[in-house]
């Protein structure tokens, strides 16, 4: 009979910190908003935003910032990478690149040059 009541004073406190997480993000929101709203307008003279674009703000600033990369201490893959190439790979690469956003908008070569 002991053990079950631990279980249930488990469940219990998993709930209540889910149910704190849930209130703590509704919040979060709120606050993201309207530090937004107070200073953004004002400083940079940007719209006012409302709760759901603040929302889209912290995920997309948690994409390029912070979010998605897996690993610890904060160090994305790709600089890994760079610095396991050599000289050479980098300048390929950087070629790569280059074409990539310097012709994006031309349309792909059908192959005949005449």
């Amino acid at each position: 009979m002991m053990h079950h009541m631990r279980g249930h004073g488990m469940a219990r406190r998993i709930v209540g910190f889910a149910v704190m997480a849930i209130v703590a993000a509704f919040l979060f929101g709120f606050v993201v908003m309207g530090l937004w709203n107070w200073l953004m307008p004002e400083l940079f003279g940007l719209k006012a935003i409302g709760y759901w674009q603040a929302w889209g703000l912290l995920v997309l600033s948690w994409i390029l910032f912070g979010g998605l990369r897996g690993h610890r201490h904060g160090h994305h893959p790709m600089f890994g990478r760079w610095a396991r190439m050599t000289p050479e790979e980098r300048e390929r690469f950087r070629a790569e690149i280059r074409h990539r956003w310097h012709h994006h908008d031309e349309p792909p070569s059908s192959g005949n040059t005449a």
